[in-house]
Order: C-alpha cells, then structure tokens, then sequence
C-alpha cells in the first residue's frame, strides 16, 4: 500500500512540473510585444510558423515533460536524458510539419524539469539554488564533455563555433548562469516593486537580450544583427524598462525594427520561459 502510495505521489509530481513547463511556454508565447518573436498577434520575424504553429508543439511535448522529470526523479543519466530530448525533438518536429519551434526549450526546460525532479528524489526542498546545485551535480560532467564533443550540424553549434560566442550547451554544463544569475533576480527584482507579471516578464526579457550571446540573432543578423538587438535592448532598459510611461510603444517599435531586419532572439525566449518556470517551481511543494 505505502508502495503504491509512493509512486502515485510521483506521478502526481511527475504531472504538476510538467505543467509548469508546458504553461510557462504558453506565457511566453503569450507575451506581447516580443521583438521579432513569435507571438498571438503576429509572427515577428518567423514566415514559416505562427502562434498555432507553437500550439501544437506545445500540446505534442507535454508527455515529454512527465518523462523527463520521473528520470530525475530516479537519478537517471545524462544518456538518458539526451535520448528524451531527441525524442521529444522528433515529436515536436512531427506536430510542425518540420518547423524547430521549442528545439531550444525542450534541452533548457528538460533540463531543469530532471533537476526538479532530482531534488524530489534526494528529498531536498525546492528552490532555485537547489535545482542549479542538482543539476550540476547529477549531471554536470555529462554537460561539459557534450559541450566540448558535441557535433551538431545545428544553426547553434555552427554559430557559436564561428562567432566564438557561448550556446545553449555551454550555459548548461555552468548550470545556466544567464538564468540564475541574470533573468532570475531580474524577474524578482520588478515584481518586488509592486509592477505585474507581464512588466517583470517584458524586463527579463530585454535584459536577457542585452546581456546573452543569442545564438538565433547572429545566425539571422550576422554581428551587425546581434549587436543591434543588445543595442536596441539596452536603450529600453536605460529609458526606464516596463517602468517608463511608453514602454509599450518603445517595445513595439523595437519589434518593427526587428522584423524588417529579419531579427528573433529565440535565445532569450527560452531562457524567459526557463524563467517562468524556475518561478512558478518555488510555489510548487
């Protein structure tokens, strides 16, 4: 009886990280105005996908979520993990007719949804800082050699290896410091003032943008592009960020700007997602 009772809690926890992960990739796409980003009221930048486009990812990956949180629950290794995400990468494409619309998000959020469930496993208490330590500790070396032998023909891989800047697979193996150091406290830093969720979501954005290395802009933008959106992102936050009185104006021209230049800081979409997640986790148990 106690046996069964364990592994229905499980599943019960299996299940409500899961749809965390699934709701905060709705936030995202939910959030507007997103330069160059996909969102309900346009396409941004993307010709090949709309928000619809992201429905169905979103609804294909949601099993994958369950799945990756029980390995972490059951301290499975990196391989494991790896042949989720490739997994959940096929499902996605799949459900898109071939279109890469959560590539990013299924390495990033499965990730911290293994961690999360690492923690449960240990019996550690959520919260940021334990998730971040899980997910170095459990998986760490794993992330660093798949980031010095990995031989992705990804758009990623290609550009961080000619640009000589940092991708996804990096920010892992440190355990996400653009996340947990820089979204995160940015997040919590505008809720703090009394501002809402969509205010604190719209700065973490930006800051993201100013700050990473996004992979997805040098690949459209080239270094011109890449430094236009740090650019772009800087000024919004220097004006006042979500703060400022035409905040939404200043975003929206910013995403204007972007589409005609064929600009998406897909980066910093997931790692806002990640966010949302990392969030939402702390009120979870």
């Amino acid at each position: 009886m106690l046996q069964r009772q364990s592994i229905r809690n499980q599943r019960v926890f299996c299940l409500a990280v899961a749809r965390l992960a699934v709701r905060s990739l709705y936030r995202e796409l939910q959030l507007y105005p997103k330069p160059g980003l996909v969102s309900p009221i346009d396409s941004g930048s993307h010709a090949d996908m709309t928000a619809v486009t992201f429905m169905r990812s979103l609804f294909a990956l949601r099993h994958y979520f369950i799945r990756i949180t029980d390995a972490g629950v059951n301290g499975a290794g990196f391989a494991t993990l790896r042949q989720l995400g490739i997994e959940a990468e096929q499902t996605m494409l799949r459900a898109t007719a071939g279109v890469n619309t959560h590539r990013g998000a299924i390495f990033s959020l499965g990730l911290l949804c293994a961690a999360t469930g690492y923690c449960r496993g240990q019996g550690t208490p959520l919260s940021a800082a334990a998730i971040r330590s899980a997910l170095l500790r459990q998986w760490g070396d794993a992330l660093n050699g798949h980031m010095h032998g990995a031989t992705s023909a990804s758009h990623g891989k290609q550009v961080a290896e000619h640009y000589a800047v940092s991708g996804a697979a990096e920010e892992a193996a440190l355990g996400f410091p653009s996340l947990f150091e820089l979204a995160l406290p940015r997040f919590l830093k505008t809720l703090n003032t009394g501002r809402d969720y969509e205010s604190a979501a719209i700065d973490t954005l930006f800051t993201l943008m100013a700050h990473i290395n996004d992979t997805n802009t040098y690949h459209r933008g080239g270094l011109n592009g890449a430094k236009k959106v740090k650019e772009r992102a800087r000024q919004f936050l220097e004006a006042g960020g979500s703060a400022a009185n035409n905040w939404r104006e200043h975003a929206i021209s910013c995403h204007l700007e972007f589409i005609q230049d064929k600009l998406s800081p897909g980066g910093a979409a997931d790692l806002l997602a990640a966010t949302f997640l990392l969030h939402e986790l702390s009120y979870l148990w």
